[in-house]
């Protein structure tokens, strides 16, 4: 799985405002935080909102706001509101797609990750990332011989 800049910078900005006071925050204050492009930053806080993530209000007194507790708002909430479904094969989803021949089990295999994805981006929530009190799953796995290593 490839995590798009689109949802980097869309959880970036949601840990801010989550370890925020809970007051509105303007999105220059979001960018300048995270080192992020504010415009880039401005049409992803959109998408946010209208997913139903954060709220805003214009003005000088205006900002950005979660629309619920951080300990609501999983990982893969903030993913597929960013970028769609979590596991995709040609655009499709998992199940959506069929082989014939020697390929004819490949969609269980695609099945199978995106229950993995599942099972560790829906176990995490923004308030867990920002106490750095991850879930089990996400301790365990990095744990796992060869976890942190690149392989191509």
């Amino acid at each position: 799985m490839q995590i798009s800049a689109r949802a980097d910078y869309a959880l970036r900005a949601l840990l801010t405002l989550a370890a925020s006071d809970g007051g509105l925050v303007k999105g220059e204050v979001l960018a300048a935080a995270q080192d992020l492009p504010l415009r880039f930053l401005e049409n992803i806080l959109t998408d946010l909102r209208r997913a139903g993530l954060v709220t805003s209000r214009r003005g000088a007194e205006g900002g950005y706001q979660l629309a619920r507790p951080a300990n609501e708002i999983d990982v893969a909430t903030v993913i597929r509101a960013t970028d769609g479904p979590l596991a995709g094969v040609r655009g499709q989803r998992p199940e959506e797609v069929s082989y014939d021949g020697a390929a004819k089990h490949l969609q269980d295999v695609w099945i199978a990750v995106r229950v993995s994805l599942r099972q560790v981006l829906e176990s995490v929530t923004l308030a867990d990332i920002v106490s750095g009190e991850l879930p089990e799953i996400v301790r365990e796995s990095g744990r796992v011989p060869g976890a942190w290593a690149a392989r191509r």
